[in-house]
This record gives structure tokens, C-alpha cells and sequence, in this order.
């Protein structure tokens, strides 16, 4: 018995200074083992240079954000960038424009050799972006366009149904594509983060600045102050909407063409002089000398941009 006993208590005493022992000094490292495995199973790891440049990143960031960024230009930029669909910050797409000016003001001066076309291409790579996010943004909304008659649909087949509003936006969700998936999960979280219909549709119409979509707020908000079938309302603004879009396409097939020169006209004079310029340089070089040169290149400039303005407003047909 008493052997028995003095095996109980030495099992008890290495137990329990096993368990002192390891979480004296083994907790760090086992605590480490798990940190290291989450690390490894989550993704690839930074070496130094990779963390220095993210931390140079963020801090120009900030720098950008305080010191070029008012509210106001804060608030612009970023209505713009969501209109495009873009995942850009303001600060980022300020970066963006300076470096693309920077490439892009290098590399014609390393392939012509000449400042004044640095400038140029300066001026162009900080125009890049800004015409980038104008084309994303113009071609979200076509395509938002396109697919509003499909959504006002769905919308009208859910409410006949018997779903509220809410719900038919759900199904909306489910069924649509980008970017009416997106937007529309949007306001309904807005909505479920407190916000009214009226808040969150109106939300939507500054980030999609839409007139067929406009419409359709319209008809919504009026529905809900002075009541009525809005399944019904709903089902004419979408006859309405294809018929606008039918005509809209006609008129764009009719005018291509008058298009199309305009931006013949208004891009040869520019290509042709760079092409005469990389050939003969002192042969166009005259333009930019001397006196008379100059007032005719400033002449055609300007007559270049009345053109190409005029040509627009002509072909340019609302409807």
C-alpha cells in the first residue's frame, strides 16, 4: 500500500511540475508554432522590402490625403471613382495620374530626345487616368442602361407576386448581373443599416447618374406619398424605357459616321506632325520656331478643337 502511494504522489508531482514547467516556459513557443502555422496557411509571407515599400505606400497615402485633398475634392473623387466601379481611394488615383504623368514624359523623352515633347507626354499621362475613369464610368452606365428594363421586370413580376419592394430588390439580386447586382446590394444595405427607401434610391441616382433610372425613382417615391398600383406604373416606365433605347440606337447607328469624322478631323493634324517630326525634324521644326510657325500651329489648334466641338454638338442628338 504504502509503495502504491509513494507512486500516486510522484505521478502527482511530475504532473504537476510538467504543467508549471510548460507553461513557464513552453507557452511562448507553442504560441509561435500556432501564429506561424495561421501565417503559412493563410498566404505568402513579406520579406523586408515588400513590408518598407507597403509602409512608403500607406505613408504617401497619407501625405497625398492631407495635402492635395480638400473635402470637397475628397468628396468629387470618390463620388467618381464609385460611379466607375472602380476599388480606387482618391489619394490612390492622384498617385495613379502622377506616376502614369511621370512614365509617360520619360519615355518620349528617351525616344525623342526633345523636353517639349516631355511635356507633352506629361500632360498626357496625367490625363490618362481621368479619361480612363470617364470611359469606365460612361460605359457602367450603358450597361446599366441595358439591363434596367430586365430589372423593372423582375421588380414587377415580384410584386405581382406579392413581395414587397424590399424583397423584389432581393430578387433582383439573385437574378441580375453586374452592375445592377452591385448597386442593388447597396441599398439594400443601406436600408438594413437604417436608412429610408428615399435616402437609399436617391443615394443610388447620385452614384448612377441614370435618366431612365431617375425615372423609375420617380415613380417610386410619388407611389409611396400618394399611393396607387405601383406594379402597374412600373410596367409602363418599362415600354417607355425600350422605346427610348430603341430610338436612342437608331439615332447612334445614323450618326456614326458624322462621328467618326470628328475624330478623324480632330486626331490626323496631331498624328501627322508627330509622324513628320520622327522623320524630318527640322522640316516640321519650323512650326515651333519660328514666329509665323507658331501663330499657325496656335491657329489650327484652335481651329482643330471648334471643329471637332461643332462636329459633336451636330451629331450629338438627345433623346
Amino acid at each position: 500500500m504504502i509503495y502504491v502511494l509513494t507512486a500516486l504522489f510522484m505521478m502527482t508531482v511530475f504532473l504537476l511540475s510538467y504543467s508549471v514547467f510548460h507553461r513557464i516556459f513552453l507557452s511562448d513557443k507553442r504560441l509561435e508554432k500556432r501564429i506561424e502555422k495561421y501565417l503559412a496557411s493563410s498566404g505568402t509571407k513579406l520579406d523586408r522590402k515588400q513590408y518598407d515599400l507597403m509602409v512608403y505606400y500607406q505613408m504617401t497615402k497619407q501625405k497625398v490625403r492631407k495635402n492635395m485633398l480638400t473635402k470637397e475634392k475628397n468628396s468629387k473623387l470618390e463620388t467618381m471613382l464609385r460611379r466607375s466601379g472602380l476599388p480606387l481611394k482618391p489619394e490612390e488615383y492622384i498617385l495613379f495620374r502622377w506616376l502614369a504623368a511621370g512614365i509617360t514624359g520619360f519615355l518620349l523623352l528617351l525616344v525623342s530626345g526633345n523636353i517639349l515633347l516631355m511635356a507633352v507626354g506629361f500632360l498626357m499621362g496625367f490625363m490618362l487616368p481621368r479619361w480612363y475613369v470617364k470611359k469606365k464610368i460612361k460605359e457602367r452606365i450603358v450597361k446599366f442602361n441595358d439591363g434596367l428594363p430586365d430589372m423593372i421586370s423582375t421588380i414587377v413580376g415580384s410584386l405581382r407576386a406579392g413581395f414587397s419592394f424590399q424583397q423584389a430588390l432581393k430578387t433582383v439580386i439573385e437574378e441580375a448581373g453586374s452592375p445592377i447586382k452591385e448597386e442593388m446590394g447597396s441599398v439594400i444595405k443601406e436600408m438594413q443599416y437604417g436608412a429610408s427607401l428615399e435616402d437609399s434610391l436617391n443615394e443610388l441616382k447620385e452614384r448612377m447618374p441614370s435618366e431612365d433610372l431617375d425615372l423609375m425613382i420617380q415613380a417610386i417615391l410619388i407611389q409611396r406619398q400618394v399611393g396607387g398600383n405601383l406594379a402597374t406604373v412600373l410596367d409602363k416606365i418599362v415600354q417607355t424605357i425600350r422605346e427610348r433605347t430603341k430610338i436612342h440606337r437608331q439615332i447612334s447607328s445614323l450618326t456614326a459616321q458624322g462621328r467618326l469624322s470628328g475624330i478623324v478631323i480632330g486626331l490626323l493634324p496631331i498624328i501627322l506632325a508627330f509622324v513628320l517630326y520622327l522623320i524630318e525634324p527640322e522640316y516640321i521644326g519650323t512650326l515651333f520656331r519660328h514666329p509665323v510657325g507658331i501663330a499657325l500651329t496656335i491657329a489650327g489648334i484652335f481651329s482643330g478643337i471648334i471643329g471637332f466641338a461643332l462636329i459633336r454638338k451636330i451629331t450629338a442628338v438627345e433623346v
